[in-house]
């Protein structure tokens, strides 16, 4: 792909000599290895330097998003731009204001259910999750995985201290009306997850999530997360309608939520910048477009 602009950070090597002629009251150094150890990163992460030095000369400011939360239509492309994001080295990601990804995906959640279910049928069993055409037994379950993605980024934060600095902790999940929306989702999103959170729409409409919905789907690989589809029907009554669009707005166009204001930005997709990729791995569009949009996010996240 073509590179995008390098907005906020430079090249380790290139900053470590402007800080070297700089004076002591100028920006600090390229950290070493003792630096590195000392705020727990392994020698020589490259990623770790860049954020370091970040935050040596914007004491306070985040390094990156540190929790993105990337919502949308199935089929909309939110996989694809999670793993663009996960193949740019570490200099590609902080121009764009990401760490190293580490993605919580409610997909592999809510099809372990099914397959469980399917499990306990077979031994003579009643289901726990799901009923036989498919479908959740209770609308509360939509709020059941909201809650263990939450679970899931507590764990991660107790088992790497460091986890702000050194990853973008990438949340992703849709929601249609008629299961609660993404209004419902965010009202059971926890503190820890709000106080970090800035939100990418993927916007495409009720029809093209349909058409990509039948282009990826491969029956040999119904749990794939690039792959899986949903049938016809289902795609129709759970997410023709979404409700991104009647969200309360507060300043600046920031999603409000239980008293806080997110960071908020739309990408636009209905052109389909985002199956190139996953078919051809051609990403000059989308990482034209997915710079505009975290641009934007970083900018509202810090003025």
């Amino acid at each position: 792909m073509k590179r995008v602009c390098l907005k906020h950070v430079e090249p380790a090597q290139a900053y470590a000599e402007r800080s070297a002629s700089s004076s002591k009251t100028g920006p600090s150094r390229a950290p070493g290895n003792e630096a590195l150890r000392a705020a727990g990163f392994p020698p020589g992460d490259r990623g770790a330097i860049l954020g370091l030095m970040h935050a040596a000369d914007h004491p306070g400011s985040p390094v990156s998003i540190p929790v993105l939360l990337l919502l949308g239509r199935p089929a909309s492309g939110k996989s694809e731009i999670i793993d663009f994001l996960k193949r740019r080295d570490a200099a590609e990601r902080q121009a764009l204001h990401v760490a190293e990804p580490a993605v919580l995906d409610d997909f592999p959640l809510l099809w372990e259910w099914f397959e469980e279910d399917s499990i306990l049928e077979q031994m003579g069993h009643p289901r726990l999750h799901t009923t036989p055409d498919g479908y959740f037994s209770g609308q509360h379950l939509w709020d059941v995985l909201v809650r263990r993605l939450c679970l899931e980024y507590d764990k991660l934060r107790a088992a790497e201290p460091s986890l702000r600095h050194r990853r973008t902790v990438i949340i992703e999940f849709s929601r249609g009306t008629e299961h609660g929306g993404y209004r419902g989702a965010f009202e059971n999103l926890s503190p820890a997850v709000l106080d970090a959170a800035s939100v990418l729409y993927v916007r495409v409409s009720y029809e093209e999530s349909l058409r990509k919905n039948r282009r990826r789907f491969n029956p040999d690989r119904p749990h794939s997360i690039l792959e899986h589809g949903l049938p016809d029907d289902k795609l129709e009554r759970l997410y023709r309608h979404d409700d991104w669009d009647q969200l309360p707005r507060g300043t600046g166009g920031s999603i409000s939520v239980q008293g806080r204001e997110l960071p908020a930005a739309v990408f636009q997709n209905e052109d389909d910048v985002t199956t190139p990729w996953r078919e051809s791995r051609a990403g000059d569009a989308l990482g034209h477009r997915l710079a505009g949009s975290l641009d934007e996010l970083w900018e509202k996240r810090v003025p």
